[in-house]
């Protein structure tokens, strides 16, 4: 598979692997199937943060890639992490997955739902301060659950409010990269809330965001970023009704050459089909 070098020295396959549904949606045997697929076939960048399968994706990742760590470009984000009530599901995880998969064949043939507010999921979740106590606390907890001395790439998790204090953040990711810590500093954000953050995007070396063919000021966006490094995430999520999801990554790989897509692909069949798209 092709692969980019967003930052200085770090290369990554133009297609990488979005872990949120890791031990969330998907249960721990087919995670680990994917992952190894995913590697078999040249993805070599994967997706976390801390938040992700309610605390415990970091932990099944670092122990598939054990071996392989130096040959795989390890995100990881700050900013959102499971409760403590995240832990009390643990037990109940099979039962909400066979529940959600009715869910969704039942909802297959319906129009999309509105947004009515917080799912039950965020209830399990919860926002962290945006300062360098929190951003070295969460690095530390990451590195730990995946078994590394470093990450390649460090993020803020969205967060939903300008964040004031980008001196002291920018000083912390500072002194992470000289330690070796971390290898680059990023934020990733949703596109809605991209006017809470532009002023400082220079003060991050990669930006991570969504962005799927169709959304309102696509074209700008595709103009204004084609030749800069980029993240993308949920690339066929929203967007244009005309587009199948195959002709939609293969209209961000046209549109954005210097990225990385981020696709969440956990069936051998989704996962095959998308790696042919990037050659």
């Amino acid at each position: 598979m092709r692969t980019i070098e967003l930052v200085e020295g770090i290369q990554s396959s133009v297609l990488g692997l979005g872990c949120a549904p890791v031990l969330g949606s998907i249960d721990s045997k087919t995670c680990g199937r994917a992952l190894s697929l995913a590697f078999e076939h040249g993805i070599t960048h994967y997706d976390l943060a801390r938040s992700y399968g309610f605390g415990d994706a970091e932990k099944l990742v670092g122990r598939v890639f054990k071996n392989n760590r130096d040959k795989i470009v390890l995100t990881s984000k700050f900013g959102i992490k499971a409760d403590w009530k995240a832990s009390l599901l643990r037990p109940m995880k099979p039962i909400v997955r066979i529940l959600r998969g009715s869910e969704k064949k039942h909802d297959a043939h319906l129009p999309p739902k509105q947004g009515t507010g917080k799912s039950a999921s965020d209830l399990l979740f919860k926002r962290v301060e945006i300062n360098s106590m929190e951003m070295y606390k969460s690095l530390e907890e990451s590195l730990k659950a995946l078994k590394t001395d470093y990450l390649d790439y460090f993020m803020v998790h969205e967060p939903l409010k300008s964040i004031t204090n980008i001196d002291e953040i920018s000083e912390m990711a500072m002194r992470l990269k000289a330690s070796g810590k971390i290898r680059a500093f990023g934020l990733a954000y949703m596109q809605s809330q991209k006017h809470l953050h532009e002023s400082y995007f220079d003060r991050f070396d990669i930006l991570q965001f969504n962005s799927p063919p169709g959304v309102t000021a696509y074209r700008k966006l595709a103009e204004e970023r084609w030749g800069e490094p980029n993240i993308i995430f949920s690339p066929v999520r929203g967007g244009t009704w005309d587009m199948s999801p195959a002709e939609k990554i293969e209209k961000l790989i046209r549109d954005f050459p210097e990225s990385v897509i981020l696709c969440s692909m956990f069936s051998e069949s989704h996962l095959k089909e998308n790696v042919k798209l990037v050659g």
